[in-house]
C-alpha cells in the first residue's frame, strides 16, 4: 500500500508526502472532496505511512517493515477505522475509539484512526469527537473522509488539516482499468458517471446498469425515424425490466449518446463513449444538426430536474422521448 500509487490526486499525494518527510504531523486531517474510493485508499496508505518505521525518510510507507506487514495484514492495534453503523456513525462509536486510545500504544509511538464517511456522524458523536480531538488521551493522528468537508461541525472543521480529494476524470480511470483489463463497453460508459476506478468497476458490474443502457442504445437507435407514440410503448419495457428506480441513471447515459453524435459531427470519434455503437453513431449522426443534439442534451437534464421535483418517472420518460421527436 503507497501514497504512490494511487491514481491523480497529486495535490493530496504532496501534500501528505511533504507532512511525512518533514516530520511535521497534524493531530487530524479532512480529506475531503469526490472520489470516495481514493479517499479511502489514501487514508489507508497514509496511516500505514504514519506507522511506518522508515516513512520519514522516504515519505511513504516502506511496505516492508514489521509495522507495515502488520497494517497489511489488517492487524495493528495502533490503527482503527470505523464507518456508519446503519444510516449514521453514533456516539457509541467514539466512545469506543476513546476507550482504545486510552491505553498505550504497542510501539509507544502514535495511534492512528480513520473515520470514513464522517460527514455521517449524529450530532452527539460529533461533539464527543471534538473533545476526543480537543484532549487525545494519547499521541493520536484522526483522518476523516468526508464528500463535502461544509457538512461537518465548524468546530471540528477548524481543527483538523484540509486534504482536496478531486474526480479522476473518465479518462484517468479508463486508463487505470485498461492496465487491469476491465476497460469494457460498460465500464468505459460508467467511468464518465463516476468519480474513480472503485466506483466504476462497481457500477459497471451492476445488471441493472448493463440493461439500462442497452435499453438507452435500443431507444436512442428507435428514435431515428419512428413516432414519439411508438417510443412511447417501447420505453414500456424500462418499467417491466424493474428500471424504472434507475431513470437518472438512463438520463445521464442519454446525455452521453447524444454528445457521442456532436463528437462525430466535429470529427472528435476518439472521444466516443458508446464505442462498441461508433459505426451507428457515425452513420446517423449527420442525419440531424448539431442545434438538434445539443437540444436532446439538454432536454436530458431538465428531466432529471423534474425526476428530483418528484415528477411521476413514468410519465418524465414519456415526455421526454415524445420530445425526442422532431
Amino acid at each position: 500500500m503507497s501514497l504512490q500509487t494511487i491514481s491523480g490526486q497529486e495535490t493530496a499525494k504532496r501534500m501528505l508526502g511533504v507532512s511525512l518527510r518533514s516530520g511535521r504531523i497534524s493531530h487530524a486531517y479532512l480529506f475531503s472532496g469526490p472520489g470516495g474510493s481514493s479517499r479511502r485508499r489514501a487514508a489507508d496508505a497514509f496511516a500505514q505511512a504514519l506507522l511506518c518505521e522508515r516513512a520519514s525518510e522516504l515519505g511513504d510507507a516502506c511496505g516492508e517493515c514489521l509495522s507495515c506487514r502488520k497494517v497489511e495484514h489488517g492487524n495493528h492495534p495502533d490503527l482503527k477505522a470505523i464507518g456508519p453503523d446503519g444510516a449514521s456513525i453514533k456516539i457509541e462509536q467514539i466512545r469506543e475509539l476513546q476507550k482504545m486510545f486510552a491505553y498505550r500504544s504497542e510501539s509507544s509511538g502514535r495511534k492512528v484512526y480513520i473515520i470514513d464517511e464522517a460527514d455521517k456522524m449524529t450530532v452527539q458523536a460529533s461533539n464527543s469527537l471534538l473533545k476526543f480531538l480537543e484532549e487525545p488521551p494519547a499521541p493520536a493522528v484522526a483522518i476523516l473522509l468526508a464528500e463535502n468537508a461544509q457538512t461537518l461541525l465548524p468546530t471540528i472543521r477548524s481543527r483538523v488539516q484540509l486534504v482536496p480529494f478531486t474526480a479522476l476524470g473518465a479518462e484517468s480511470i479508463l486508463r487505470e482499468l485498461a492496465v487491469e483489463g476491465l476497460a469494457t463497453p460498460a465500464a468505459r460508459c460508467a467511468a464518465y458517471l463516476t468519480p474513480g476506478a472503485e466506483e466504476c468497476k462497481a457500477l459497471a458490474a451492476e445488471n441493472w446498469f448493463a440493461e439500462t443502457r442497452n435499453v438507452v442504445i435500443q431507444l436512442g437507435k428507435e428514435s431515428i425515424g419512428r413516432s414519439g407514440a411508438s417510443l412511447v410503448t417501447a420505453q414500456q419495457q424500462v418499467f417491466k425490466a424493474g428500471l424504472g428506480e434507475h431513470l437518472d441513471s438512463l438520463f445521464d447515459l442519454f446525455h452521453l449518446w447524444f454528445r457521442d453524435m456532436i463528437y462525430v459531427q466535429s470529427e472528435r470519434r476518439e472521444h466516443i463513449v458508446f464505442i462498441d455503437q461508433s459505426e451507428f453513431i457515425s452513420q446517423v449522426a449527420g442525419s440531424r444538426s448539431a442545434e438538434y443534439w445539443i437540444a436532446c442534451m439538454s432536454m436530458t437534464a431538465d428531466s432529471k430536474k423534474k425526476l428530483k421535483s418528484n415528477m411521476n418517472n413514468q410519465l418524465c420518460l414519456e415526455q421526454f422521448l415524445v420530445n425526442l421527436v422532431p
